[in-house]
């Protein structure tokens, strides 16, 4: 069944181009057939395909279909590589994607560009599985970027409203910041190995000396790729804006897909980053400020899509914590557990916005938990698992990633605690908004089965999702030894969101203490707005590189640059003139010119 993976990409890419090149001329019902068949036929050759690498020895097993390009020493075979890590992906993008492609096509019945979003979601989840399943940097490099186009395409799909399109171009721009630092890693790797082959790049890079120029240069600049894709700092401020496109794509683009390719580029390569340490450690560093300062940013939001896009911030600086103190495995499980719950919240939260007049202010909502029991219990399981409260998915992934922090270093696991103690308020302060309190609006309409389905199974996921933990000993180091038992290092990591749950109960379910009072404060609302502009770096950016562009486009309008260049070509013209003044076509002043040319040379000569 192994043979049958090369189907895996192709799927989704066919039904993107039937979708693509015909999709206007089909029925709606035909275009959701196509569009969600074709990934639930993934989906099923996942599963079929995981079952069997599961159930043999889990050896590494390579796919070659042929070659792909030959340029001197550069030779590039169009081949798969599958292991216990790209399984864990591919489980994860297809039963993920298909739950959510199942759940569009309710959510976007009435949109008029039905064809073309079927089409876009189709691209989206062919480019993650070229990424996935590449056997060499540059088939990955193919599906990066088609992941790439595919969220612009996504972000800005309601491109008629001027702000989808400058959240799409913010997007698009951003992440090519990271994949220029990525290609850059890359031409690295070849010159100094002469392969791009993944398996090849790993055991080659064995030769470098540890801490030396070579593995630091080249892990921190594949650092800079993960970092735009996965939206961390300081690449992170596109991704709440990406919100302008459909719920649907920010479920995708935020649980399964794209958000997680940064995490799955160091875990892949992560024998280049065990020899350099110091990058290593960047890594961890950057995930741990990042999920501080995302959760702070999601405790002020009142937009319920944003809140959910800062917590998917957060919640990949645990995973880059994660791969910063060397718990792979422990990143990879929450990678997973993340895009169970997160996928659900998002899906969830359309629920909401689809059925409540379209409204994305929670302040504007209320009561909901009696009109929607399907959402209400949804987000409840959801932000239970966000919170990583016991006997959830999430609690089994970040109790293992906070453990195995504290074995490495302890002032990292105290941060990350504090930012557990943020996801437990932020997380039930969105519940306790939204569908508890009096009811302030009637609910338009309700959801049909195609929404309510992955809603159920996404839920049994969230709840039950960490029994699913897939071994990843065969593709990583030996994880971190920790110790056994629940001592207080325990027992403080477990109390962290349940702490965060009471102070949300406090403050916005039984009304012990007023958020109004708590910012009532100047300097505490000048931090409320700081926060709630993602602390600043749009502003940042602004000025230190946006609007210098900007001076400098407004400068160069009469072409000022291109005036030293024309004024180039104008001395080239003159000298041309002098030079061609020569060539009058006489032979006599030609015969004249070579003698009195040839006596100066000789009286030089003798001069000399």
């Amino acid at each position: 069944m192994i043979e049958w993976l090369w189907l895996a990409p192709l799927l989704p890419l066919l039904g993107f181009l039937i979708l693509a090149l015909a999709g206007e001329k089909l029925p709606r019902s035909a275009v959701a057939w196509v569009g969600v068949g074709s990934v639930g036929l993934l989906a099923i050759l996942a599963a079929l395909v995981g079952a069997a690498f599961l159930a043999g020895d889990q050896q590494p097993y390579r796919l070659v279909l042929g070659s792909w390009m030959v340029i001197g020493d550069l030779s590039l075979p169009f081949g798969f590589y599958l292991d216990a890590l790209s399984v864990t992906m591919l489980f994860v993008v297809t039963g993920i994607g298909f739950l959510i492609h199942l759940y569009s096509a309710d959510f976007m019945a009435d949109d008029v560009s039905y064809a073309r979003f079927f089409a876009y979601m189709n691209l989206f989840v062919g480019a993650m599985l070229v990424l996935v399943l590449a056997d060499n940097l540059v088939m990955l490099y193919l599906g990066w970027e088609g992941v790439g186009l595919g969220s612009y395409l996504l972000i800005g799909f309601w491109y008629e409203n001027p702000d989808n399109g400058y959240a799409a171009r913010k997007a698009f721009v951003m992440t090519r910041v990271g994949d220029t630092s990525l290609a850059i890693g890359l031409f690295l790797l070849f010159t100094q190995l002469h392969t791009l082959d993944i398996q090849s790049v790993l055991r080659a890079s064995g030769q470098w000396q540890e801490g030396s120029w070579l593995p630091v240069a080249a892990s921190a600049l594949l650092l800079g790729g993960a970092v735009g894709k996965s939206a961390q700092l300081p690449l992170q401020t596109w991704l709440p804006d990406a919100m302008a496109g459909p719920t649907p794509v920010s479920a995708l683009i935020h649980a399964a897909t794209m958000v997680t390719a940064g995490v799955y580029l160091i875990a892949r390569m992560h024998d280049l980053f065990i020899l350099a340490p110091a990058v290593q450690h960047a890594v961890a560093l950057v995930g741990t400020i990042t999920l501080l300062i995302a959760g702070c940013s999601a405790l002020v939001q009142t937009d319920i899509k944003r809140i959910l896009a800062y917590s998917t911030i957060s919640q990949i600086g645990y995973m880059f914590l994660a791969l910063g103190v060397g718990a792979w495995s422990a990143a990879i499980f929450h990678l997973m557990t993340h895009a169970f719950f997160k996928a659900l919240l998002f899906l969830a939260a359309g629920a909401v916005i689809f059925c409540f007049h379209h409204e994305h202010n929670i302040f504007r909502m209320g009561g909901l938990r009696k009109a929607m029991p399907i959402a209400f219990w949804s987000f409840m399981i959801g932000s239970a698992a966000l919170a990583a409260l016991p006997l959830t998915s999430g609690y089994y992934s970040k109790h293992d990633i906070l453990l195995e922090t504290f074995a490495v270093s302890p002032g990292l696991w105290a941060a990350a605690c504090l930012g557990a103690l943020i996801t437990g308020i932020y997380s039930f302060r969105l519940v306790f908004v939204v569908f508890f309190g009096p009811e302030r609006h009637e609910v338009e309409q309700g959801i049909g089965w195609r929404m309510a389905l992955p809603l159920v199974v996404l839920s049994a996921l969230a709840l039950l999702g960490g029994l699913l933990r897939i071994p990843l000993d065969s593709v990583f180091p030996e994880t971190i030894q920790t110790h056994k038992g629940c001592d207080a290092v325990c027992g403080l990591t477990i109390a962290a969101p349940v702490v965060g749950l009471a102070i949300a109960a406090l403050f916005y379910l039984i009304g012990t203490f007023s958020a109004q009072r708590l910012v009532s404060s100047r300097w505490m609302q000048g931090l409320q707005r700081w926060w709630f502009s993602g602390w600043g770096l749009d502003s940042l950016y602004n000025a230190v590189l946006i609007r210098p562009f900007k001076a400098i486009a407004r400068l160069n309008k009469n072409d000022v640059v291109d005036a030293g260049y024309a004024a180039i070509a104008r001395r080239s013209l003159n000298l041309h003139y002098l030079a061609s003044a020569s060539q009058i076509g006489r032979l006599r002043w030609y015969a004249a010119s070579m003698g009195w040319g040839a006596v100066l040379i000789i009286v030089i000569g003798l001069l000399s």
